[in-house]
Formats: C-alpha cells, sequence, structure tokens
C-alpha cells in the first residue's frame, strides 16, 4: 500500500466522528480544480507514508479515534485497498472511503465485505457536463451512473458532493442535477477553494449567498443540502 499522505487527526473529513486522514495517490481523472493535483499528476514524486507507521498510530490511537478516512486520487485504483481496509476493520475503526464512482465493481465489492461504513462520492457536474468537467474525454457516464445508483439502494451510509465553481456551475447544471439525484439521502456543495496544488488555478468559488441559492433549488428534490466551504 503506498500511503502519501497521512492526517492524524481531523473533525471534517468524517461526519460526526474523530478521524484520521489518509491519502493514496493516482486518479483516472483529470478535473483540473482538483485540490490534490500532485497526487494525481506525478504521485511518484510524492514522499511515501510507510504503512506500518499508519497502523501503529491507529493502534496506539483505538478508543480515541472513531474512524479513518481514506481519500486520494482516487482510492479504488488501489489493488491492495481491499487488504488494507481489513487490518482497518480489524482495529475496530469505522471506515469512510472518498471515491469519484468511475470504479463501481470496486464499489460494489467492498461495500459487500463490510469494509465501508460511509461513503462520500464525488459529482462533478450534471451528467452531459461530466467528461469536460473531469478533464476526461469519452468519460462513460453509465459508470458513474451506476455507483449512484448502488449508493442510494441504501446499503450503506453516503453522501455526494459538488465541488462548485462559476466557470463550471450555475443554475442550469444544479437543476438538472437536482434532478439526477432526485430522493438521495444528502448532498453537499463545496466552494472552490484555491491552493498551491491545484492542477489549474483559473477558477473562482461564489458567494455563501449564491450557494445558498442553489441550496434552496436542490432542495426542491433532495431532503438534506448543505454547504461547505464558506465562512
Amino acid at each position: 500500500m503506498r500511503i502519501h499522505g497521512f492526517q492524524t487527526l481531523t473533525l471534517l473529513d468524517y461526519p460526526g466522528l474523530l478521524a484520521c486522514t489518509i491519502f493514496l495517490g493516482h486518479c483516472n481523472f483529470r478535473c483540473p480544480f482538483c485540490q490534490n493535483g500532485n497526487l494525481v499528476l506525478h504521485p511518484e514524486r510524492e514522499p511515501e507514508v510507510p504503512e506500518e507507521e499508519v497502523m501503529a498510530h491507529l493502534k496506539k490511537r483505538r478508543g480515541i479515534l472513531e474512524g479513518v478516512c481514506v481519500t486520494g486520487g482516487e482510492p479504488t485504483l488501489d489493488p491492495e485497498l481491499p487488504e488494507f481496509l481489513r487490518k482497518i476493520k480489524a482495529l475496530g475503526y469505522r471506515v469512510k472511503l472518498d471515491t469519484n464512482g468511475y470504479r463501481p465493481e470496486i464499489l460494489k465489492r467492498l461495500a459487500s465485505e463490510g469494509l465501508l461504513d460511509y461513503v462520500a462520492m464525488d459529482i462533478k457536474n450534471a451528467p452531459d457536463r461530466y467528461g469536460d468537467t473531469a478533464g476526461v474525454k469519452g468519460l462513460d457516464v453509465l459508470r458513474i451512473q451506476d455507483s449512484v445508483e448502488f449508493l442510494m439502494g441504501g446499503t450503506i451510509d453516503y453522501e455526494f458532493r459538488t465541488t462548485v465553481m462559476r466557470e463550471l456551475h450555475g443554475r442550469e447544471e444544479f437543476e438538472r442535477i437536482g434532478k439526477w439525484l432526485a430522493g438521495c439521502r444528502r448532498y453537499y456543495l463545496q466552494n472552490y477553494r484555491e491552493s498551491e496544488s491545484v492542477i489549474n488555478p483559473v477558477f473562482t468559488g461564489y458567494s455563501r449567498e449564491q450557494l445558498e441559492r442553489f441550496r434552496e433549488l436542490l432542495m426542491r428534490s433532495i431532503p438534506e443540502v448543505g454547504v461547505r466551504g464558506v465562512e
């Protein structure tokens, strides 16, 4: 397991739990607004954290930490992920997986083996704009749809979330997203924030007022909609 980052404590990444976050490298998308561009484009250049060090910390913090968030990059690309999650679950932790949903077969396998407690799946945009937003020509949106339908089927807890930018998202896009995800459990609007590792730093976020208007629009079809990343 090639781990490229380890945040030993987070109050934000796993809703409702005191957790830590593990970052894996590589991704099958090239979203230009990605905050972890180094992990996506050049993971081989990033320092590695030994798995033994991570597991030692998890063993030591049992009874204090409650959950582990596994993010990336795209974690489902790592063939060692199932075994790694088994080790984490054996220590009694709850596991949250961050994913782009493009490998529904892996998502289903992990869920069927009882290795996931919560999934946060990125929704890049309305289906007709998915490939452009994700930076992948010829992207198969049906794979995304497969993951959406699986999560909405109710086997494990989940959230959908969209990083929102003026250049890529507006009222029309959220009207289509609302229809697409109608009845889903919960959905979050995450305001875009620039950082040093953004792949293509040409985007801008919205004001809270505008995000709240998008939220009101989405709540016509989604019962729980939240806003993140604004004061």
